[in-house]
This record gives C-alpha cells, sequence and structure tokens, in this order.
C-alpha cells in the first residue's frame, strides 16, 4: 500500500510532502488499519480550514481525501504525523 501526505498553507505557506509504502514492511497490517479508519467517511471534496491552518491531501492507493485543520479526525491527525515523520 502506499500512502501519500501533502501538507499545504500554515502561516509561513510552506509545503511538505511525503510517501510511505507499506509493501514487506512487518508493521503493514497496521499501517493498511490506520489507512482505512482515516479514510472512513471523509470528504473526498476539499473543504475549508481556518487562517494560516494546513491543509491535507492524504492519498491511500489512489483514493484521495482533502481535509484542513481543525477538520482532522484523530486516526487522520496520527496518520499524517507518521507519515511525514517516516515517508520520504
Amino acid at each position: 500500500m502506499r500512502i501519500q501526505v501533502r501538507r499545504t498553507g500554515g502561516f509561513a505557506g510552506i509545503e511538505r510532502s511525503a510517501t510511505v509504502d507499506t509493501t514487506g514492511r512487518s508493521d503493514g497490517d497496521a499501517w493498511r488499519a490506520l489507512a482505512d479508519e482515516a479514510l472512513a467517511g471523509a470528504s473526498l471534496a476539499p473543504r475549508a480550514g481556518v487562517p494560516d491552518g494546513f491543509a491535507y491531501e492524504i492519498t491511500v492507493d489512489g483514493r484521495t481525501l482533502h481535509t484542513a485543520d481543525p477538520r482532522l479526525t484523530d486516526a487522520q491527525r496520527e496518520l499524517v504525523s507518521r507519515v511525514l515523520k517516516e515517508g520520504a
């Protein structure tokens, strides 16, 4: 499974993106469970956030969702954090 996160906005307007490929990873099942939870019931259309907040584009195996601060679910926030930390 390929998970991509793109974060835009914020006070400085700096874009950051990262990708994690879970294929062959020992923790692949945990990544899949988190990604499934993050995508569950998510809006596929871009959503407005707050001024100077971050906007996120999360793509999991070709399925993309859009969200923004402060509307992230706990699962979305954790997934974004992990991908931006561990991804390339």
